[in-house]
């Protein structure tokens, strides 16, 4: 079975000259996981020990390297010198479609970090990545929300199937957002060292808000939604 596989191309101009930036990410069809192998020598600053997350639940001897920041190398290294308030045109090519939306580099950047970090292996993270079949760049927060309590219900609705205990209070998402929230924060320290600019780091910052979005929607009972909602009856 051929790999899943969604391609970020960034044009970023500079002057009169346009530099292109591509990133490819080769998933497991079935498990969505990442399929490029780890690196065989990575920077100080992707291996687990490194300002590892004070939730997480690897240990060196399983996994030298950290499974999320591993993944993000490539990413680091391209966007290394660029400055968040740089725009670029940003392309993105699904097996189902394509979008293109001219955005601040951060922006796009987000994006594709929010993918990286689902399909990376990482234990926590990990839990985002039934999202990844239906990825949506440059989704807004009130986009995020729907489709990550939209994906949590599938979920339940499964589970209640094959008379599995079901939570449909959305606990168990609440609970889920809050440990992504500890690995953003973290994250963010390990990128400091590992870039000279911005961009990525900023981008990191555009997804925390959007974790920290989720559970303060649920708190307020989705209250937005429910006069659309109110159609299916």
């Amino acid at each position: 079975m051929d790999p899943y596989v969604i391609r970020y191309a960034f044009d970023l101009a500079d002057g009169e000259r346009v530099e292109r930036r591509v990133l490819e990410v080769r998933l497991d069809p079935k498990t969505l996981l990442d399929l490029a192998p780890l690196p065989e020598s990575p920077p100080e600053w992707a291996m687990l020990e490194y300002q590892q997350c004070p939730n997480c639940p690897l240990r060196p001897d399983q996994s030298p390297q950290c499974p999320a920041a591993a993944r993000l190398i490539p990413l680091a290294r391209a966007f290394s010198e660029t400055e968040s308030v740089s725009t670029a045109h940003v392309r993105v090519d699904t097996p189902e479609r394509s979008f293109e939306k001219e955005v601040p580099v951060a922006t796009g950047i987000s994006s594709l970090l929010g993918l990286q970090m689902a399909t990376s292996g990482c234990p926590i993270l990990g839990k985002l990545r039934p999202m990844v079949r239906f990825h949506l760049p440059f989704a807004t927060s009130k986009e995020t929300v729907f489709r990550a309590v939209a994906t949590y219900l599938v979920a339940q609705y499964a589970h209640a199937q094959a008379k599995e205990p079901a939570d449909w209070s959305l606990e168990g998402l609440r609970a889920t957002y809050r440990e992504v929230a500890v690995v953003n924060r973290a994250f963010a320290a390990r990128l400091r060292s590992a870039l000279s600019k911005d961009a990525s780091l900023n981008a990191l910052v555009r997804l925390d808000v959007f974790t920290m979005t989720i559970p303060m929607a649920l708190d307020e009972g989705l209250a937005e939604y429910e006069a659309s909602l109110a159609l299916w009856g």
